[in-house]
């Protein structure tokens, strides 16, 4: 008996290994995806990097006011002279951390309310699920404002909670929908057989098959959050502006006379924000086609 379970334990161990190695492989052949992730540890390192050597991005140089690239300053200085290389690398530990960290805290949210709305079905769906279209009535954008406007004060955490509070119902709805489809099959009925509690068949057994889609969607959402923060801190809405995200640097772009004879003072953070919203795009794009059986 030992021996036929260690074997059984080493061929479930081969096939595992074996899966991954398949998925590594089918990943790295898409050349695309593989830009994208060097995109992403590059310039986030080098964001990591930047904030712990400890560079200066507050104090203005009175005598380098709106310089252009060069002379000391790799992106020029922007409106009051600041170092605007600082300034990105600084700004985009803020912008990546609000991405991660919302997108995460959202589709954790999402996919515990879609287990129960999916599993338990009736009432808690019903209710779950009119609750999510309520939010889904507003674009999220304007959503978003509007909550901005209520709440009536820019700071981080308050953009992070309304991130999240708004962010939730993609992945719920996906995890509802898989969860619906995989209720009725034989290992859910076996576990509700033997008297499994709800919540472990939920979690232990249904969530774990429904994991791939979340992380691929939690990736994709992470390009969503930074360029809605973008959004939110150039019209004066996202956080304050002592906080240097990608989007509040943007936010001194606003004048026409700034964009038409600084352009390194729009140009630097807007490539910045473009280049990793692409390369998260990228990067999702080749997990779904590894992950997502629909698509293998």
């Amino acid at each position: 008996m030992s021996n036929s379970t260690t074997n059984l334990k080493a061929q479930n161990k081969s096939a595992a290994s074996s899966l991954f190695k398949k998925n590594v492989r089918k990943f790295m052949n898409n050349k695309l995806a593989v830009i994208g992730l060097v995109i992403i540890v590059v310039m986030t390192l080098a964001c990591i990097i930047g904030a712990i050597s400890g560079v200066d991005y507050t104090t203005p140089d009175l005598k380098n006011i709106k310089a252009a690239p060069g002379n000391g300053n790799l992106f020029g200085t922007d409106t009051i002279g600041r170092d605007l290389f600082a300034r990105v690398l600084y700004g985009g530990c803020y912008s990546i951390f609000i991405g991660v960290f919302c997108a995460v805290m959202s589709s954790l949210i999402g996919a515990v309310l879609g287990s129960i709305a999916g599993y338990m079905g009736k009432k808690a769906d019903m209710i779950l699920v009119r609750i999510s279209e309520l939010f889904q009535a507003f674009p999220q954008l304007v959503l978003v404002m509007m909550m901005v406007a209520i709440v009536n004060k820019r700071g981080l955490s308050n953009l992070i909670i309304i991130f999240i509070i708004t962010g939730w119902m993609t992945t719920f709805r996906m995890v509802r929908n898989e969860f619906m489809s995989l209720k009725g099959e034989t290992y859910v009925k076996v576990c509700e057989a033997f008297g499994m509690s709800r919540t472990k068949i939920m979690f232990r057994q249904i969530l774990p098959n429904v994991m791939s889609p979340i992380i691929v969607s939690t990736t994709t959402n992470v390009a969503f959050f930074i360029l809605q923060e973008a959004a939110l801190s150039f019209i004066g809405l996202g956080v304050s502006d002592s906080t240097p995200t990608w989007g509040n640097i943007l936010n001194a772009a606003k004048s026409i006379s700034v964009v038409t004879n600084q352009w390194w003072i729009w140009v630097f953070p807007g490539l910045a924000i473009s280049l990793f919203v692409l390369a998260i795009n990228f990067f999702g794009d080749g997990l779904r086609d590894v992950l997502d059986p629909k698509q293998q």
